[in-house]
């Protein structure tokens, strides 16, 4: 893979999907429906779909994509990919709370190698660059044209003043019990893949997820807390999550800076 060339795509088409997708959350209203799963889509998430996977077909016609609304495009026999999540944090969309993302990753061998996040209502640009560090871009933010950047790191946590961030739309009694087990000075709520990234650059020290995700709601956000410096492991065992797995559903688990002492659940 031509990781510069990944880079300046990954970061162009997330930008673009980014303009579709508020044009239309700053339209009076949009049309929600319901998918088989029982999950929200919009017009949005559509828009930006038809936006990147044209895109990432365009660039890269030989590496097999992975996208949300598209059931037909799953290949669960590679372990090299393209995943795309349109706009994760859907709810955080219709709900206009701003908490939402675009999301594109490279998945190489089973690991999220490269990836972008961009929270177009938030105006946060995260993503890794040709050489695998994770930055921030600041705005404005020309889809050619990169803008300076900061160099983003994780925490060195203080585990008896540990700094916690938690879903948003997705917290649950399981969620707190095993957030309780550790001593917090500060505790925030985010929604979609923005958790990683305030994990990766020290705004947080830990995110456990004990709830339902697929690989593409995760792996852009996986991508550049590892560009960071973090690590996200399996809740059961604590090992590294993996990807391109059956179905593409991930387990529970854990987003973390490394001196994070972590409790078993």
């Amino acid at each position: 893979m031509d990781f510069d060339n990944l880079t300046a795509v990954m970061r162009r088409l997330a930008l673009e999907a980014g303009e579709k997708i508020m044009d239309i959350y700053r339209s009076d209203d949009f049309d929600v429906q319901v998918k088989s799963d029982d999950s929200p889509v919009t017009a949005a998430d559509e828009a930006a779909d038809a936006v990147i996977s044209a895109g990432l077909r365009e660039a890269f016609p030989d590496t097999p994509l992975v996208t949300e609304e598209q059931a037909d495009s799953h290949d669960e026999t590679a372990m090299t990919f393209l995943i795309v999540d349109p706009l994760d944090g859907t709810k955080e969309f219709i709900k206009r709370r701003g908490d939402f993302t675009v999301n594109i990753a490279y998945v190489a061998d089973g690991v999220p190698v490269r990836g972008v996040v961009y929270a177009p209502a938030k105006e946060r640009l995260f993503y890794t660059t040709a050489t695998g560090q994770s930055v921030e871009e600041q705005g404005p933010f020309d889809p050619a044209t990169p803008g300076d950047t900061t160099p983003i790191k994780v925490s060195e946590p203080d585990n008896a003043k540990l700094l916690i961030v938690a879903s948003k739309s997705h917290r649950d009694e399981a969620t707190d019990s095993y957030i309780g087990r550790y001593e917090i000075a500060d505790m925030k709520s985010a929604g979609s893949s923005l958790k990683f990234c305030l994990v990766a650059t020290g705004e947080a020290d830990l995110y456990p997820r004990l709830g339902r995700t697929m690989e593409w709601d995760t792996a852009a956000g996986h991508a550049v807390l590892n560009g960071a410096g973090g690590r996200v492991v399996r809740f059961d065992d604590h090992m590294p999550l993996a990807y391109g797995k059956p179905g593409f559903a991930n387990p529970f688990f854990i987003a973390h800076a490394p001196g994070v002492d972590l409790k078993e659940g």
